[in-house]
């Protein structure tokens, strides 16, 4: 087992891609507070309203905005941060805009892994690097189970299939070029996350929080699709851990689940349910099929093998993570402190893990 070292990432020099989405603005707001020098590439904040711009996320990194795809912009970035380590979050990341824009879905997620990866390659400054990619990675036949690191990669639709290469992408350049070159690289696939300042569209709390600030009913297209759902800080601790531990130690490396215990995979009409009670003012979701394109209707992770090998279980269960996206998102509602909210959140969470920030 793996214990978190809290005082790894001060005066690390840390690159995230991605850092203007939902996750990105999370991750970059905790590695300040861990005392990190960061730095994002990415493109514009992807929705509005956005976190990244509500909590003033741009003014704590060193931030570029470019396109993941424009490698040269990329390359002079990378080479100007010369970072320790890379956390690679930038994606087209909604499986409906794959289905809309299946080249664009491709050419960001596929491509864009390969001119990191080759940043990381030619450059040879970063000691870890973290790919972050998604529960939908997995051939999904949709039967009732549960996903390990072992089982067949084959996205069914663009956007997870776009990820299944990713993972493919980054496998060949470990094995390729970086494991002799002193790198460690390591994959993440994480369920669905949840928490305050998500906005994006065809997402499930997001729609939650839209209907709840307008007064509407929910509108659900799948009730009784099953998801693995979790706190956005539960995988992003996880991040930060298998990307330190592995800066020490190489060979902890490899391709971790990380998602929440059993009993958290649950319906999304559980979860909106959930959401509609604690949110009251007479919130209620419905039914609507809109003869959408497929989407999995059972996805399950096994996290065993990041207990065995990080010590990590699940610190908030779902009805915990939703009560903290009612609490960020009354915040916000109300035209309170977004920021003071998500630094109360990070610090209560990483308190449960015993770290003191």
């Amino acid at each position: 087992m793996v214990r978190a070292d809290p005082g790894f990432y001060a005066g690390k020099k840390v690159l995230v891609t991605g850092h203007t989405g939902f996750k990105g603005s999370w991750l970059c707001r905790i590695l300040k507070l861990l005392g990190a020098e960061v730095y994002g590439y990415s493109l514009e904040p992807p929705t509005d309203p956005s976190l990244y711009e509500i909590a003033g996320i741009g003014g704590q990194v060193y931030s570029k905005i470019a396109d993941i795809r424009d490698y040269a912009a990329l390359s002079r970035f990378y080479a100007d941060a010369s970072p320790d380590i890379v956390m690679h979050l930038a994606a087209q990341p909604i499986v409906r805009e794959g289905y809309r824009i299946p080249r664009e879905t491709y050419e960001s997620n596929v491509m864009g892994t390969v001119n990191i990866l080759e940043c990381v390659r030619t450059h040879l400054c970063a000691r870890s690097f973290l790919n972050v990619t998604t529960d939908k990675v997995y051939d999904n036949n949709d039967a009732d189970r549960y996903y390990s690191e072992g089982d067949r990669l084959d996205g069914y639709d663009p956007y997870s299939n776009s990820k299944s290469c990713s993972e493919l992408v980054t496998h060949s350049y470990r094995r390729s070029f970086l494991e002799q070159a002193g790198v460690a690289v390591s994959t993440a696939r994480a369920g669905n996350v949840i928490g305050g300042g998500d906005f994006a569209k065809d997402r499930l709390v997001p729609d939650c929080v839209r209907a709840a600030v307008a007064g509407k009913d929910v509108v659900l297209r799948n009730p009784n699709s099953v998801r693995p759902y979790q706190h956005v800080l539960e995988p992003l601790y996880s991040y930060l851990t298998v990307a330190a531990a592995q800066y020490a130690d190489p060979k902890l490396a490899g391709s971790y689940n990380i998602g929440p215990d059993r009993e958290d995979c649950i319906t999304t009409g559980e979860l909106a349910g959930e959401f509609c009670s604690m949110w009251g003012k007479g919130l209620k979701w419905r039914a609507e099929d809109d003869n959408g394109p497929h989407e999995a209707s059972f996805l399950k992770l096994d996290n065993s093998l990041l207990r065995k090998v990080f010590g990590i279980s699940p610190l908030w269960h779902s009805s915990d993570a939703v009560a903290r996206t009612v609490e960020w998102t009354r915040v916000w509602a109300d035209g309170g402190d977004v920021l003071a909210c998500m630094d109360s959140q990070i610090r209560e969470y990483f308190l449960g893990r015993g770290i003191n920030l």
